[in-house]
This record gives C-alpha cells, sequence and structure tokens, in this order.
C-alpha cells in the first residue's frame, strides 16, 4: 500500500466532490483504413501495457483519510461496448479499481484512463507501447519509479520558497467577461466541444505555448479584463519518468494586467519570464502553499492544456490504426478549457515553420454562449499577430467593440457557512472533536474558534479529521461543509444542525 502523490490526492478530494467523467482521458483508436489487429492479439498486447506499466493496474482505498494506492481486485482485460460514449462515459470504481479500460467496440478501441494514474503525455506512452506489443515487439525496459515519494521529497525541500513566491501572486480569480455573457464556474460538469485549428506563429525568443498563452490573454484583455488569469497544466515529469505512465502535472495559475499600449512581443515577453520563474515550483501544488484553498475542480474559469504530439512515445506507433489523442469525455472542468496539439516544430522558439495545432475547446454551455466567435476571436489575434508581432495589444482585431464595461472585484464566494457562533462548547463532543484535530494537527492547544488553515492546515489533514471523526465518533462531515466552517466550533455547529 502505497500513499498517493499531491496531485493525486488533490484529484482525489475533488472526485469525492463530484467531477463525473471530467477526470476521464480517452484515447480513441480507430482501424478501419488499417488492418485491426487480431482481438487475441489486442487483448494480449493490452495485459502487456498493464504489467509494464503496473500503475494502471491500482486502485486508491482511503486509510485513515488518507488516500493510497492499492491492487485493483481485478486486472484490466479487453471488453466489448456498444458505444465510444458509454465507453467513455461510464464511471470507475476508484475503491477497486482497474483505473484504466480498454474497450473494443466495432473496429474501435476505447482506451480510457482514470487521470488518477494518467496524464497527456501518457497517452503518447501507452499508445506506443500498445502498438509495439500488438505488432511482437518489445519496449526498451524501464526502471520501476515510486513517483508519489519522489515528489513528496522534491515538494518538501521547495515548499517555503513556494509560498513565498505565491503570497504576493495568488488572488482568487473574479469572474472573467465575455461579449454577451460572463464566465464564473471552476466546477466539474457536462461540457460540450467545438474543434478547430490554430496557426500560431513561430516568434524569436518566444515558444509557441508562450505565444499562444500571451493571445489568450491578450484577447480577454479586449473583452474588458484589465485582470486575466488562465490555469494551465505543466509536466512535472523528471528524467527519471520518461516513458513512465503517470499523473505527471500540476494545474497553476498564470496572472497578468495586460497594458493596452504594450507591443505583443512586450507583453508576450513579460508574460514568458513570469512563466520561467513559475517553473521552479511546478511540481508544488497550489493548495500546499496557498493556506485555505478550496478544492476545485479548476483553479479558475478558463484553463490552457498544451502538449507536442509524441513527445514522451518509447516506440513508433505508425501503422496502428487513426489515434484521437484530444478524444472528447463530454466533461469540462470550469467554464472553458483548451486543449491543444501542436502537431509537430520546434520547442525553443526558433524561427523553423511548423504544421499547426488542433484545438479542442470544452465549454459549459451555460456560460460559454458563443464557442464558435471565441475560437474566431482568438484565430484573428493569432493572424494579427503573425502579421506585425509589434502591433500593440489594443490595436489586436476584436469581433465587436467592446463596451468600457467596468472591471470586476474579485469574485468572492459569500460565506454561508456557520462561525459557531451560539453553539454549546461545553458539549462533550467539542473535546472529542478537539482531541483529533491535536493529534491530527500536532498542536496544542487548539481553541474553538481556530481556523484550521490558519493553523497550517489543509486537504490532507481535513481528510484524516473527517476519517477519524466518522470512525471514532460516527459522525459524518462533508468536505464542502468542513471547508466553510473550519473551526471546532463550527464543525461542532454543523454535526448539531
Amino acid at each position: 500500500m502505497t500513499q498517493v502523490s499531491f496531485a493525486q490526492h488533490g484529484m482525489w478530494v475533488t472526485e469525492r466532490m463530484g467531477a463525473g467523467s471530467a477526470y476521464h482521458m480517452p484515447i480513441v483508436i480507430r482501424f478501419g483504413g488499417s488492418p485491426a489487429p487480431d482481438p487475441a492479439v489486442l487483448a494480449k498486447a493490452c495485459a502487456s501495457v498493464v504489467e509494464r506499466h503496473p500503475l494502471l493496474g491500482r486502485a486508491v482505498r482511503e486509510h485513515d483519510g488518507v488516500p493510497h494506492l492499492v491492487p485493483a481486485t481485478r486486472h484490466p482485460s479487453l471488453e466489448t461496448g456498444e458505444s465510444v460514449e458509454e465507453a467513455v462515459r461510464r464511471p470507475f470504481d476508484l475503491e477497486n479499481g482497474p483505473l484504466v479500460r480498454f474497450t473494443l467496440v466495432g473496429d474501435t478501441l476505447v482506451i480510457v484512463a482514470h487521470h488518477l494514474v494518467f496524464d497527456g503525455g501518457s497517452k503518447d506512452v501507452l499508445v506506443a507501447d500498445l502498438a509495439a506489443f500488438a505488432a511482437g515487439a518489445v519496449p526498451p525496459p524501464i526502471e520501476p519509479l515510486d513517483h508519489a515519494a519522489g515528489q513528496r521529497e522534491r515538494v518538501a525541500a521547495l515548499l517555503g520558497e513556494a509560498r513565498a513566491f505565491w503570497a504576493d501572486r495568488w488572488r482568487e480569480p473574479g469572474e472573467t467577461l465575455l461579449p454577451g455573457g460572463v464566465l464564473r464556474s471552476r466546477r466539474a460538469g457536462q461540457g460540450r466541444l467545438l474543434e478547430f485549428t490554430l496557426d500560431v506563429p513561430d516568434l524569436p525568443g518566444l515558444t509557441r505555448f508562450e505565444v499562444l498563452l500571451a493571445a489568450l490573454h491578450a484577447l480577454l484583455m479586449s473583452y474588458g479584463n484589465a485582470d486575466v488569469v488562465t490555469a494551465i497544466d505543466l509536466s512535472t515529469r523528471t528524467a527519471e519518468s520518461e516513458g513512465h505512465i503517470g499523473p505527471f502535472v500540476n494545474e497553476l495559475p498564470v496572472f497578468s494586467s495586460p497594458p493596452p499600449d504594450a507591443p505583443f512581443t512586450t507583453f508576450a515577453a513579460g508574460l514568458r519570464a513570469e512563466l520561467r520563474s513559475m517553473y521552479t515550483y511546478r511540481e508544488v501544488p497550489l493548495a500546499r502553499a496557498v493556506a485555505g484553498l478550496k478544492p476545485h475542480a479548476a483553479l479558475a474559469p478558463v484553463s490552457v492544456s498544451y502538449r507536442r504530439a509524441a513527445a514522451y512515445g518509447t516506440g513508433s506507433a505508425e501503422g496502428f490504426g487513426q489515434v484521437d489523442r484530444l478524444a472528447f469525455n463530454h466533461a469540462v472542468r470550469g467554464a472553458l478549457q483548451l486543449q491543444v496539439l501542436d502537431h509537430a516544430g520546434p520547442s525553443d522558439g526558433s524561427a523553423v515553420t511548423a504544421p499547426g495545432m488542433t484545438a479542442s475547446l470544452r465549454y459549459d454551455p451555460g456560460e460559454l454562449a458563443d464557442p464558435v466567435g471565441f475560437a474566431d476571436d482568438l484565430r484573428a489575434v493569432l493572424a494579427a499577430v503573425a502579421q506585425d508581432p509589434a502591433r500593440p495589444l489594443e490595436m489586436l482585431p476584436t469581433r465587436e467593440p467592446v463596451v468600457a464595461w467596468p472591471v470586476p472585484a474579485p469574485h468572492l464566494v459569500e460565506d454561508t457557512g456557520d462561525t459557531g457562533a451560539g453553539v454549546d462548547l461545553a458539549d462533550p463532543l467539542a473535546a472529542e472533536i478537539r482531541a483529533i484535530w491535536e493529534e491530527v494537527l500536532k498542536l496544542a492547544p487548539i481553541e474553538p474558534h481556530d481556523d484550521i488553515f490558519e493553523l497550517g492546515g489543509h486537504s490532507l489533514t481535513i481528510t484524516q479529521i473527517i476519517a477519524r471523526m466518522r470512525k471514532r465518533l460516527g459522525v459524518e462531515v462533508e468536505l464542502d461543509d468542513f471547508f466553510d466552517n473550519p473551526t471546532i466550533a463550527g464543525v461542532l455547529q454543523v454535526i448539531r444542525r
């Protein structure tokens, strides 16, 4: 039994609060235009992939409030299904596993892994290894990896600096204005999909991702957002994790206040510098560095995920069907997720011409009313940047004249939780709750109105406290209620309602 990594713990907490299929990561391989492997050969190849990457054959089970990786109660095997959508949407049993499934739907193979054991780069690894095994080859050996243990050591070494780094940067994301609407959601829910292509120019001194992110921030500025925040997925792979499957990713926020009169290249260079300063702390989860950060499926209403195709494959998948690495999971985290696959090209900002990008826009239809307009606006900004990279941000094209909306104040969720005022602190349960808090936090005395976050608590300590209250006291407190009432008095008030 192995304790999960910080990234896995964060996803586990959010999943318990209700995430639907938002953490399902599908790959769809269609063999219609090429010879399909024999089902028996394909089944054996799937089994070989799981044997090579044992994390896929794990489950996540709670022990004393701490999630651990345990062997799944059954081994993943090739199944048959009626539809691609059903195979993608079908819920996972996290406690029993497995956390991957292989489903053959006609001449289409649907592979779905839970984000707890998988990331975007893992898709290339899995496809390459599966193709190799199906062809009768054996991929190069890889060394066993305890990613969670290594990550805990690295994060512990950086935590003090990361807290100082985010202390003057982090602010709770507010609303994001768009023509005709406002983006607010940071939850997981049903989503819709729009796919389109992007032509991102190669500019000296900038990566294609940096150009794209700067264009997105400039576009949001043109919509009336003086302060912009987007969440981005950053790879946390190390040299030891190359060729491995796992959740080697961390979501972090990028803040900017784009000056309207700044040339695009100047603004983009500043954004690049901010990204580079973040990279030192890319492996530290924000919830560990920022006290009192409530779990959300997305750090901000708008998020971006970018990767280059076949960045981590250990072999060639050429001829192994038509692979859709951006297959839709029918959900969205936040109001708008822009997932981008860069098919080729330089990563160092050199001026070599490269093919374009495929963009997969997942969105909440209740918040983004005009996804096509948004996509057209982003492409127009990129086209203008390609023509004149030094064009001032305020001169970049927008779909329509933007009215001078007032800049929104940070969107604060109204605190509806009880402070514990009026609760009977002589209640014997209060002393028992207090003993559990002091035991988990290793701190005494803790007063009834002390805020757990000010005492250094975080989501892991909260899940431990909830588990011990359930086991010893026979009471259940939901995570949402605990975060809204982060004192002993407040928790007691929730229990006694």
